[in-house]
């Protein structure tokens, strides 16, 4: 009896801890897959790759991790770009200093090596033919608009809520520097495109993932528009004033908005300082189909639909190219097909859907351009359009009791809605009394 209770005890021991032991493992918070469907689309070499805005998918920050982390690194040699000499002005060359040293500071914080792959990065977009020819056209892309930046501190405000210390500003300067004259950062290659590893952006799944740093993932256009020979673009060594940049950087400095301005002026015409391209040498190189037809009865107006993948900066260029040499020209752009009226003038909801406008008058030498800020994002106010107020519903007047109409025999029947004026009632004395005010009539009721 001891051996069998002995037994018994044993199993009732080890039984429940092989089981516990054996158990199946329950999944708990397993990461989620991405709601979303990730283009893997490789663009042929007879097509110019499209720039597409940063959106990003909706996952919290360990399901991006997860995400990101399960798609492998590509394959294959990982060669680094070629030198970058910078050329040009010596205004011209600080400019692109200044604007290379605020997205590396900006982008990377006050960390050298986050610092160089950034500037490399910018580099090899410059040299890239699917982006500007301009350092500082790279680094402010899409800041005009509300939305579509390609560097987010551009057009989230953050260049307005702090500034670098001048130590960091001053070892960014250093480092852009280096980079701008011949300094290489091999680790990146010919990476277009990076983030940071607990977002993952919509055309994440169609480049080919190249090198991680920190918590950073760097990645180039996969297929030929990845390859050396793709980046074969020369420089442009006019880079432009950037507004944005004028508290840290005196060669930003002097910005000038394009209000009234004389199109005699040097500036250019309707004022191309602070945009991202001289829109008189832009025009210049629009083709002939881009130019669009005057409204039919009137050669001075120009009422057009704006191609939506058309740069807002290039809406002064299509103007300056459809009006020519008119004297008088009014030009108005609508990226909404939609709300373009066929004629002037426009309705209420057309006029505030408009994109772009551009008025000349050599008369009284006035030129002027501006966008709608609604639609694109313009740091000084004066490029806005006045955006219509709304119209306050106007008060309804109380009805008040109208007068009591005295009718004798012979008065025509009274017409309804029309108030008649009581005749005076006549006192004792045969005097008219005085005739009492509508507003105090008693009711009959």
């Amino acid at each position: 009896m001891r051996l069998v209770l002995g037994i018994v005890a044993l199993a009732a021991l080890v039984v429940p801890t092989l089981l516990v032991l054996n158990a199946p493992k329950v999944s708990h918070g397993a990461r989620r897959a991405p709601p979303v469907a990730l283009p893997n689309r490789v663009v042929p070499k007879e097509e110019l790759p499209p720039v597409e805005p940063v959106a990003i998918a909706d996952l919290d920050p360990e399901d991006a991790r997860a995400f990101n982390a399960s798609i492998p690194f590509a394959t294959g040699p990982n060669p680094a770009a070629r030198p970058f000499h910078l050329v040009g002005a010596a205004d011209s060359q600080e400019r692109a200093v200044d604007c290379l040293a605020a997205a590396e500071v900006y982008e990377a914080g006050d960390d050298a090596l986050g610092e160089r792959a950034v500037a490399q990065v910018i580099l090899n977009r410059v040299r890239h033919p699917a982006f500007p020819k301009t350092v500082c056209g790279v680094v402010f892309q899409g800041s005009e608009r509300s939305t579509g930046c390609q560097f987010t501190f551009s057009c989230d405000g953050a260049m307005l809520r702090w500034s670098p210390t001048p130590a960091a500003w001053a070892r960014a300067r250093e480092i852009a520097k280096m980079a701008l004259h011949g300094t290489v950062f091999r680790p990146v290659g010919h990476a277009t495109h990076y983030h940071t590893d607990w977002v993952v952006p919509y055309w994440s799944a169609s480049l080919d993932k190249i090198v991680e740093l920190h918590t950073h993932l760097f990645f180039r256009w996969a297929g030929w528009w990845g390859t050396p020979p793709a980046f074969n673009r020369a420089y442009v060594a006019d880079e432009p004033k950037i507004a944005l940049l004028g508290r840290l950087s005196p060669a930003h400095q002097g910005f000038i908005a394009p209000d009234v301005i004389d199109p005699a002026s040097p500036i250019g015409d309707p004022g191309a300082t602070g945009l991202l391209f001289d829109p008189r040498k832009a025009a210049m190189s629009l083709p002939a189909s881009a130019i669009p037809a005057p409204t039919p009865g009137d050669p001075n107006v120009f009422l057009v639909i704006l191609p939506e993948d058309l740069l807002p900066d290039l809406f002064p260029a299509v103007a300056l190219r459809a009006c020519g040499d008119r004297p008088y020209c009014k030009f108005m752009g609508w990226v909404d097909a939609t709300k373009k009226p066929p004629r002037l003038p426009p309705s209420g909801e057309q006029a505030a859907a408009m994109s772009f406008s551009y008025l000349r008058d050599e008369k009284v030498r006035y030129v002027k351009a501006l966008w709608n800020c609604d639609q694109f994002r313009k740091w000084d106010g004066t490029q806005c359009m006045r955006r219509p107020l709304p119209l306050k519903p106007q008060p309804q007047p109380t009805p008040s009791p109208t007068a009591t109409a005295v009718s004798t025999s012979g008065d025509a029947a009274p017409l309804d809605g029309i108030r008649r004026k009581a005749a005076p009632a006549q006192n004792k004395a045969g005097a008219a009394a005085p005739a009492t005010p509508a507003s105090s009539v008693p009711s009959s009721d």
